[in-house]
């Protein structure tokens, strides 16, 4: 199919004819599923029309209230400034993201609670209460600090779904880096790419991370990838199994340290560098499946704002849940709704690595009952995996917690969301919420609000 530009007639479509009746027959489905009343009542969101038409009506009314859900250094003077293409928002204000999402937290009666909830392929389990993730990111970002980065450096991740890559990405966004998280499953060229067009002076990797059980070496990938990289001027190793205090490793490389080797004990406290709004939060690169990869730029302000936002309106989460996506901090929706969004308003985040049906099929639904997970966000890929392996998984488990599973990634077939309806979230009456965006957006821009009807086929109406 051609791209449509303006002035074109529709482009021209060549489909077969079972995909043209598949069409037809998704533009005739009129499967509804009503929102369960206790959903509806306790949403965050009790109304999308008067929100829609509010927003509508005079938006930047509706954005400065908005804002009042995050915690600002100094306040701004002008909601939105467009000058087509450019967008601007929340002119004037500072902010730091992490003192939105961890102190905040740590100056209030949450200081103790679980913060983040990890669990290892191989089972083994951390906890960090907002006390605890306070102290280490602020450990990591002085280290950052003696390593000569400063506000507006970049910094690239290379780690798997570790608790160390979450506490990096604070420690960037704490001391004003712009960090670029690359997902551990790309390989040497995709890295190199990404380091040279940003120009990241320091990366921060792990040694290997673990898939269906096997130990998958990272390390060799970020050697090559830097080889000749004379601006990279220093590449931290998180090694697995150590942990601070351990004796110094003496790498080969001068410009290789260890993750805890550089970290200070008693130096628990850093200055959260206040950014403008303005600021680069981060860069996260499209996947460049079809062309060079982009580089999109999301700026600290008005991310923090939306994040926040469509955390309690659209996804429902709040202080007292306990939210699991099954995404990768790799990806947008790891950076957007497993560390922002859901720390900024105080949530606990459970995060597992390794993939979701192994080492059995049903681990997912066994943790879902151990943890009492409320609410989760998956793709629809995983939903159709789940399915292949058929209802008796999760029949053997107590899944009544959770009230709501939204989905996104890729287009949510209708026989996929109907038995995801009946056999995930049907135990306790909640709901399958589907929804789209992309890297660019970081937030849903069509989706299905818990307080009215899902159609199976259909992604919702615009947020």
């Amino acid at each position: 199919m051609r791209d449509a530009v303006a002035g074109d007639s529709a482009p021209d479509l060549e489909l077969s004819e079972t995909q043209r009746a598949a069409i037809a027959r998704l533009a005739k489905d009129e499967v509804v599923i009503k929102p369960p009343l206790k959903l509806a009542r306790g949403a965050h969101l009790v109304n999308d029309d008067i929100e829609r038409s509010a927003a509508a009506d005079d938006p930047e009314v509706f954005w400065a209230e908005r804002s009042e859900l995050i915690d600002w250094i100094e306040p701004f003077h002008t909601v939105r400034r467009f000058e087509t293409p450019h967008h601007e928002w929340f002119l004037g204000g500072k902010l730091n993201a992490t003192a939105n999402c961890i102190d905040r937290h740590v100056h209030s009666d949450r200081r103790n609670k679980a913060a983040l909830i990890w669990v290892g392929e191989d089972g083994e389990e951390v906890t960090y209460t907002y006390n605890r993730l306070y102290r280490e990111m602020n450990r990591f970002a002085n280290a950052l600090r003696r390593l000569g980065v400063i506000k507006g450096d970049r910094v690239i991740i290379y780690m798997p779904l570790v608790p160390e890559g979450i506490v990096t990405m604070l420690a960037c966004a704490r001391i004003g880096a712009i960090h670029s998280v690359v997902f551990a499953g790309m390989g040497t060229q995709a890295l190199r790419s990404r380091i040279v067009d940003s120009g990241a002076k320091v990366i921060v990797a792990t040694d290997y991370t673990f898939r269906r059980g096997k130990k998958i070496s990272l390390k060799p990938t970020v050697d090559e990838a830097v080889r000749d990289l004379t601006f990279v001027e220093h590449v931290v190793v998180h090694r697995r199994g150590s942990r601070p205090g351990d004796a110094p490793y003496a790498f080969e490389s001068v410009r290789e340290v260890d993750f805890y080797d550089i970290q200070q004990a008693r130096e628990i406290h850093c200055h959260a560098e206040p950014m403008d709004s303005e600021d680069p939060l981060f860069i996260l690169y499209t996947s460049g499946t079809t062309g060079q990869p982009k580089g999109v730029v999301h700026t600290t302000g008005g991310y923090m704002v939306g994040v926040t936002y469509l955390s309690r309106a659209f996804y429902q989460i709040g202080e007292r849940d306990i939210y699991w996506s099954t995404s990768d901090i790799g990806w947008i929706v790891g950076h957007s709704y497993i560390v922002y969004g859901p720390l900024s308003v105080g949530a606990t985040v459970f995060c597992r690595e390794g993939v979701p049906d192994y080492p059995t099929p049903e681990v997912t639904w066994e943790l879902v009952e151990r943890f009492g997970v409320n609410l989760m966000f998956t793709a629809p890929t995983a939903l159709r995996m789940w399915m292949s392996h058929g209802e008796a998984a999760p029949k053997k488990y107590d899944l009544s917690r959770l009230r709501l599973l939204a989905c996104a990634g890729e287009p949510l077939n209708p026989e996929a969301h109907l038995w995801a309806q009946t056999h995930l979230v049907g135990q306790g009456g909640g709901m399958v919420v589907d929804n789209w965006w992309q890297t660019e957006i970081a937030g849903p821009v069509l989706g299905t609000l818990p307080t009215f009807e899902a159609r199976p086929s259909k992604v919702g109406k615009p947020l």
